[in-house]
Formats: C-alpha cells, sequence, structure tokens
C-alpha cells in the first residue's frame, strides 16, 4: 500500500527530474544559440572564395575560371594516382 511518505517521495522525485530536465533543456538551446551566432560570425568574416569570384573581362560570372581550376586539380589527382600505382607495383620514378 502506498503512504503518504512514499507517495510525497514520488512527488518530489518526479518534481527533481522535471526541474533537472528543463535546465538541460534550456542549457541545450542556449549552447544552439550561441553556436549559431560563432557559425554566423565566421560567415561574416570570412573572405569571399576565389573561385567564386568572376574572371574581369570574360562577362561569364567566373564560369570558365572554376572550370579551368577543377581541370588542374582533376590533372594532378590523376598524376598522384599514377604515382601511387607505380609505387604499389615497384617501379621506381
Amino acid at each position: 500500500m502506498l503512504t503518504s511518505t512514499d507517495f510525497l517521495i514520488a512527488v518530489c522525485a518526479l518534481l527533481a527530474l522535471a526541474v533537472v530536465s528543463a535546465t538541460i533543456l534550456v542549457g541545450w538551446r542556449n549552447w544552439l544559440e550561441f553556436k549559431h551566432r560563432e557559425l554566423d560570425l565566421r560567415r561574416a568574416a570570412a573572405p569571399p572564395q576565389p573561385s567564386s569570384l568572376p574572371v574581369p573581362g570574360t562577362g561569364d560570372g567566373g564560369r570558365f575560371a572554376r572550370e579551368g581550376a577543377a581541370r588542374i586539380e582533376l590533372a594532378d589527382l590523376k598524376e598522384r594516382v599514377r604515382r601511387l600505382e607505380a609505387i604499389a607495383n615497384g617501379v621506381d620514378l
């Protein structure tokens, strides 16, 4: 049988759980807001990416500059793969 002491302990435990949960929820929301502000500050302070800048005089909005950079990077990656394959096969470059 549930006595008044047991009932009081249960109510206090439930109340304590509610207080702790509310405190954790408020802390979580504040932490998320802090991270959002931090990201906003980083975005505001970050310089624009060079690949997103247009090439002067082309009127293409920088599209050809990005394509050229992508081709150079792809060629570089192919060269690295070729060297790694040569190392794996025991060929000295």
